[in-house]
Formats: C-alpha cells, sequence, structure tokens
C-alpha cells in the first residue's frame, strides 16, 4: 500500500521547519548538482544528505523503505549505460561480445548513478518529513501560490494511495475471472500494460469527479480564503534555505578543484 504520510519524528530540529523552507532548500541543493557529470559533488552532497538525516528525524532504514523506486532507477540508468553508451575509451574492464564496459562507462555510470541519488533523495526526506496539509497551507501564506493550485495539489495528493489498493482490486479482479499471465513474461508485460491502461483511466474519471465536487463546495470562489492554522516563516527557516546553497555551492567547488588537480596527481 501507498502511503504518503510523513514518517520522521515531527519534535526533529529540521522536520520542524517551516514546509516551504524545507521544499526550497531542497530545490537549491539538488539543482545547482546537475550542471555537472563528475562523481565527486554528488558523492559529497549524499554524505551531506546522510548526515543530516538524524536532524530530520529519519532513520536510514526508514528512508530507504520511501526511496527504493531510486534503486530500480539506478538500476536501469546503469544497465543503459552499460549498452548504449557512446564513449567507451580507457581501459577495457569486461568484454563479453557485445557488452563492454571500459573505465570511461564506469565512471560515466557511476556520476550518473550518484547524481540521480542526490538530486531525489532531498525530495524524498521533504515529503517524508512535511504533512501535505501543511504544505498546501505553507504555499498558500508563504510562497503566495494560487490557492486554486495548492488545494488542487492537495486533494490529488492525497488520493495517491488510493492507486495501490485500485490496482490491487484490479489484478484480483481479472484473477477472479481467469485472466492471469503464468511464467509467459509477453502475457506479463501485455496484462501490465492492460491494468495501467485501466488504472490510468479510473484517475482520470475519479479526477473529474473531484474536481466538479470541489467546484461545487467553492472552492473556485474568489472570496479570500481563511487558515486554520498559520506558518511562520522564520530566521531558521531562512538559515536553512542558505546553509542548503552554501553546502550545494561548497560541493561543487571541491568538484571543480578535485578535476583541476586531477591531471596533475595522475
Amino acid at each position: 500500500m501507498i502511503s504518503l504520510e510523513p514518517i520522521a519524528r515531527p519534535d526533529a530540529p529540521l522536520a520542524r521547519r517551516n514546509p516551504v523552507a524545507k521544499l526550497a532548500a531542497a530545490l537549491l541543493f539538488a539543482f545547482p548538482l546537475m550542471a555537472t557529470l563528475d562523481p565527486v559533488a554528488p558523492a559529497i552532497a549524499i554524505a551531506v544528505e546522510l548526515a543530516v538525516l538524524p536532524l530530520f528525524g529519519l532513520h536510514p532504514r526508514v528512508l530507504v523503505r520511501r526511496a527504493w523506486p531510486l534503486l530500480a532507477a539506478a538500476g536501469g540508468v546503469l544497465v543503459t549505460l552499460v549498452l548504449f553508451a557512446g564513449d567507451r575509451s580507457g581501459r577495457v574492464l569486461l568484454d563479453a561480445g557485445p557488452v563492454m564496459v571500459t573505465s570511461a562507462v564506469l565512471v560515466t555510470a557511476l556520476g550518473m548513478v550518484l547524481r540521480l541519488f542526490a538530486v531525489a533523495l532531498p525530495g524524498v526526506i521533504v515529503f517524508a518529513t512535511t504533512d501535505p496539509t501543511d504544505l498546501a497551507d505553507a504555499l498558500v501564506q508563504n510562497a503566495k501560490a494560487p490557492a486554486r493550485f495548492a488545494i488542487g495539489a492537495l486533494a490529488a495528493f492525497r488520493l495517491v494511495p488510493l492507486l495501490g489498493q485500485e490496482w490491487e482490486m484490479i489484478v484480483m479482479a481479472r484473477r477472479a475471472r481467469g485472466v492471469e499471465a503464468g511464467r509467459n513474461p509477453v502475457a506479463r508485460l501485455r496484462l501490465f500494460v492492460s491494468t495501467a491502461f485501466t488504472l490510468l483511466v479510473g484517475a482520470i474519471r475519479r479526477g473529474t469527479r473531484l474536481a466538479v465536487a470541489m467546484d461545487a463546495r467553492g472552492f473556485d470562489a474568489g472570496v479570500p480564503r481563511t487558515f486554520a492554522r498559520r506558518q511562520q516563516f522564520g530566521p531558521a527557516d531562512w538559515l536553512l534555505v542558505v546553509g542548503a546553497t552554501a553546502l550545494a555551492g561548497a560541493a561543487l567547488a571541491v568538484s571543480v578543484v578535485l578535476g583541476t588537480f586531477r591531471p596533475l596527481i595522475g
């Protein structure tokens, strides 16, 4: 079952920060890492992200349970680069017919995988420590986002866990009618695509009904809205944003310095 509720200790120092501050810090920390393919900067970034986990009230084991799709994505990136990389210069590490792994391929794959983790983990940490309602309130109050967008995003976010339940219901319903793939991989793929399309159609219909229901209840009215919970953006939140930016810049600076001295060392 898909769960998007916060899984961190609410009394942790950084978990208590304003949701917009955490989101801005994650974006400012991850965005500069997309400008480099060198594995040093994302490796430093991952080390920093793991080091601050206790400040967010997260245990590494809990984070792995929430971020396990990243492992599958990293495996896909690694296989794709090994099979289709254009630059195969450097020392040959493995030569197995059509599959040839060189030092250049390995460095590129390592940089891509580390960058994937370094860019994605801050977002995982933010949403693992933030209540969706608090995030929607903070977007409207502090980031001045349109209330229609924030509330609609909150409603969609709340419906995501239903996708897992509906997937299981579709699979069980088809199994009850005798529709199974068995051990045939082609049939499994065809059944997976069919199930995903059925889930997509159901999600679109539910979203349409939800939009009509929300408009009927006045969520699209032009009247200014009030908030039950005020979201304060204080000095500690600014410090989090500035600190994340400085750490990202430091990681890039170390990468550039090591890249400059690497030919001299070699």
